[in-house]
């Protein structure tokens, strides 16, 4: 292997960010901090504070040093659907253009991820492609650091920073033969979307390699930029009409028409929009169905919702919904934070899925009700009352149609018709 002592990727050469102490990352004192710290988790002074962050994270996830965990569970139609309507599909012949043609020529890979560090393009110089390959470094793998430890392109999402491993600072001895740097690439709101990694011999172990790393990155954000990346995904519905309707007949609004949702696409993005942190697919299985749901079902339902709504739906380690958009779900919970009832039940529709049986919406349905119904009762207003009272879930509420009865005018019009129903109520009971 070759000595990469002068390759750095901190802004002063040979220092630790911030710190006095030379950093030292020829192959010898590396491979030394590295047995040390695997056999009695002391870190060597001088080892990079960034790599030695990276160790103990990896180390605390889990990770096997002597073996690999690179998760490649997608179908090949699943991965190229997904492809497909990722944000960055559509500046994927730029990276070709900027990086991956010079790559070659350098004997280098280039690989573009998503933001949960699955690879979803993998290009570049065919022999080091088939010794990537030989310890899973393939498009539709999963190289987060929880996975595989240290490595550019987990650690650039862990850190949200460009980054340089090299040979022996990875936490997993198979890939100690490679050298690779990454950085995130950032949409116009500043979320990660993925990631530009290449990987190689000694060609990647080079300052060059890092500063072409930055460089197309910085080339890409600016197009992501131009283009409004980072806004609601296109076809999705803008402004203050929510994207997707869920209280009622499930609908996708598109400025090219409305599209009826499937109930199980409907439960899908239901979760997601109760889960802004994301779910796994794991998650999301038992969520969907009281019995045995599998991750291949769930994972072939994402597929289809894509091909749906486009890229409604971001990532797959969690899955999320994008940024931005918004359903009349989100829509009444808006309403109710800002305190304001009537609206809140001017966008309630009624139930929230009410055919659906799957678990996690059978809670955030009764987790929704109750927060109406909490809001129209703490108010106390008589217009708010009644709207509760004539909707579904409201109709048979006695408390609510006591609370109408002292709240409103002794015989006005809505106290007639809440003592009305009290009446046969109180019939019906004896």
């Amino acid at each position: 292997m070759p000595d990469r002592s002068a390759a750095r990727d901190s802004a002063e050469p040979g220092r630790a960010p911030g710190a006095g102490r030379p950093v030292r990352r020829d192959r010898r004192s590396v491979q030394m901090a590295y047995d040390t710290f695997l056999g009695t988790g002391s870190l060597a002074p001088g080892l990079d504070p960034l790599v030695a962050a990276s160790w103990r994270r990896s180390r605390r996830s889990g990770v096997d040093p002597d073996s690999l965990r690179a998760a490649a569970d997608l179908g090949d139609r699943e991965l190229d659907d997904y492809r497909t309507t990722h944000p960055l599909a559509p500046f994927m012949p730029l990276v070709r253009d900027l990086v991956v043609d010079a790559a070659r020529d350098d004997g280098l890979v280039v690989a573009v991820s998503d933001d949960a560090g699955r690879l979803l393009w993998v290009e570049g110089d065919a022999r080091t492609r088939t010794t990537a390959e030989r310890v899973g470094f393939v498009a539709g793998a999963v190289w987060r650091e929880e996975s595989v430890g240290t490595n550019a392109p987990g650690t650039a999402l862990a850190t949200r920073r460009a980054v340089q491993v090299l040979g022996a600072e990875h936490f997993s001895r198979p890939v100690q033969s490679l050298n690779c740097a990454a950085a995130p690439i950032r949409a116009a709101d500043g979320r990660v979307i993925g990631v530009l990694d290449v990987t190689g011999g000694r060609a990647a172990a080079s300052r060059v390699a890092l500063s072409l790393v930055r460089a197309t990155v910085a080339s890409l954000e600016r197009e992501l930029l131009a283009r409004g990346q980072g806004t609601p995904p296109a076809g999705v519905a803008t402004g203050r009409r929510p994207a997707v309707r869920l209280l009622g007949t499930p609908t996708l609004h598109r400025p090219d028409g409305d599209h009826r949702l499937s109930q199980r696409h409907a439960e899908i993005l239901a979760l997601l929009g109760e889960h802004p942190r994301g779910l796994t697919v794991e998650e999301l299985a038992v969520l969907l169905h009281p019995g045995d749901l599998s991750d291949v079902a769930v994972r072939a339902e994402i597929s289809r919702l894509r091909r749906v709504a486009g890229q409604l739906v971001t990532g797959s380690r969690p899955y999320r919904l994008a940024p931005g958009v918004r359903s009349d779900v989100a829509v009444v919970r808006e309403h109710l934070a800002a305190g304001d009832t009537t609206a809140a039940l001017a966008a309630y529709a009624g139930p929230l899925l009410p055919r659906s049986g799957a678990p996690g919406v059978e809670r955030a349905r009764a987790e929704l009700t109750a927060e109406v119904r909490s809001a129209v009762l703490s108010s106390g207003d008589p217009a708010a009352l009644d709207a509760w009272t004539r909707c579904d879930d409201g109709a048979d509420d006695v408390e609510a149609w006591a609370l109408l009865v002292r709240r409103a005018g002794h015989g006005s019009p809505l106290w007639c018709r809440a003592r009305a129903h009290l009446v046969v109520v109180d019939a019906a009971l004896r």
